[in-house]
């Protein structure tokens, strides 16, 4: 029987995801399929990248995975690293606001108060902004909607300080957009449901979580995140040595996919051409709408922005940080004075990072309403990061290194009617191109876990379209 053929478009966790599961079901079930992964860059993961240097292990891209969310940790048992796996130190965490460090209170569930004395107790928030927060009881549930703003929803239940000093920090950690734009029924449908349901946020969310054992006496130094000692790239590495020997192919950007009879035709911006049964697309929005430039519904994505985002690790001397804080990191609220958005202590977050006498410090730059920062020079960029973080703690010299690492365009907003959006397009897809599917953190979700789920949800897609 001849093999059918299929295309996996793009190199980062999806891609790989994508190419591992596929071809794990081909063996498993000697299907006759052949797997090709193309990817534009040199190299796989996209932007998860790993660098070791002098005893220190930097992440130049996201520096850990959610471990609630499951898929990530079962693809590293998968490919035998499960002994690298470690979780983050529960330290304290703080936000910039009002014009000084605050730590952040304790029952805070992605902003919203399970504990209510924590919160009265915070001076994050006035007293007129805790008094808003407590309409929540007594306010009625809001009108069914489609869809609406995390702003609005969240500024109509507990009120602008609540939203600017708390949710909005938490929020744009996650996904560097602004929250008056971004989509609640993309991102946490669960909080809409909650208050159809319960009609309070606070009661819902008491009612919903999950109660401690109460054999947990002593609070965990674990916390909520994974990552591997050896850095995440580690994980991509191990994808790539599983895959058959010529399933990658690198420095081979995609230019256009067409419709022909049967099969598809790839054309490569070489001028070489591959042919395809199936497709999976996992790249970002803007790169799949060329490749599909022929296919009108595809217009779908032209408002959908993505901002970008700079990180900077600087690494010193613990002796050089006069003024040190019992904490793993900060986030800054929307009406500082700052330019960087947080930083996290990665020596103290992450210990494994870094050698005993040191510290590593990542800061991050990007609001939505400054992406020129993006652009400065590395040293500008460091100057910046240094005359932040001095209005909170005292560093008497330069780094020792630093690495400014910039993802242009890299954070997809999934802004108000983005569910209607991907649904138009996947009915289109099915329509005039079946058997091509789209996967990646542009369509159903940011997270690696998120990125791995859409590479294997796409595999299944494939398979019943191939059968």
């Amino acid at each position: 029987m001849e093999k059918k053929k299929v295309v996996i478009i793009g190199g980062g966790i999806t891609g790989l995801s994508a190419a591992y599961y596929l071809q794990k079901e081909i063996k498993e079930n000697g299907l006759p399929l052949e797997v090709k992964l193309f990817e534009a860059s040199d190299r796989l993961g996209g932007i998860i990248n790993t660098v070791k240097k002098d005893g220190f292990i930097v992440e130049k891209g996201p520096d850990s995975v959610l471990a609630r969310k499951t898929s990530a940790l079962k693809l590293i048992k998968e490919v035998g690293l499960e002994d690298k796996v470690v979780s983050n130190t529960a330290g304290k965490s703080y936000i910039y606001a009002r014009g000084k460090l605050h730590t952040m209170p304790e029952g805070a569930f992605m902003g919203i108060p399970t504990q209510i004395t924590p919160f009265a107790l915070s001076g994050l928030f006035s007293p007129f902004g805790k008094l808003r927060a407590a309409g929540d009881f007594i306010l009625p549930k809001g009108k069914e909607m489609d869809d609406q703003s995390l702003g609005q929803f969240f500024r109509r239940r507990l009120g602008n300080e609540i939203v600017d000093n708390l949710i909005d920090p938490l929020l744009s950690g996650i996904y560097a957009g602004d929250i008056d734009h971004l989509s609640l029924m993309s991102l946490f449908p669960m909080f809409y449901d909650m208050e159809q349901k319960h009609r309070s946020l606070v009661l819902g969310l008491k009612k919903s979580m999950p109660k401690p054992p109460k054999s947990a006496k002593k609070a965990s130094k674990k916390g909520m995140f994974i990552s591997l000692s050896t850095g995440l790239q580690s994980l991509i590495e191990e994808l790539e040595k599983r895959l058959d020997e010529g399933t990658v192919v690198k420095q081979s950007p995609i230019e256009k996919i067409v419709k022909a009879e049967a099969q598809y035709t790839i054309t490569l911006a070489n001028g070489s051409e591959e042919q395809a049964d199936s497709i999976i697309i996992a790249t970002e929005h803007y790169h799949a709408q060329k490749m599909l430039s022929n296919y009108t519904f595809m217009k779908e994505f032209d408002d959908m922005i993505s901002y970008s985002v700079a990180n900077v690790a600087m690494a010193f001397p613990k002796s050089a940080i006069k003024q040190d804080i019992d904490g793993t990191g900060f986030l800054v609220s929307r009406n500082s004075d700052f330019r960087i958005t947080a930083c996290t202590w990665t020596h103290k977050k992450w210990p494994s990072t870094t050698p005993d006498d040191m510290a590593l410090l990542r800061c991050y730059v990007g609001k939505p309403n400054d992406q020129d920062i993006v652009d400065l020079s590395d040293e500008e960029i460091i100057n910046i990061a240094l005359r932040d973080l001095n209005k909170t703690m005292n560093i008497t010299q330069k780094p020792l290194f630093h690495m400014v690492t910039r993802w242009k365009d890299s954070m997809p907003q999934y802004n108000v009617g983005h569910i209607e959006r991907m649904k138009n397009v996947k009915e289109s897809l099915a329509k005039e191109l079946p058997g091509v599917y789209l996967a990646g953190g542009s369509y159903e979700g940011v997270g690696i876990p998120d990125c791995i789920n859409q590479g294997e949800a796409a595999v299944k897609k494939v398979l019943e379209h191939l059968a």
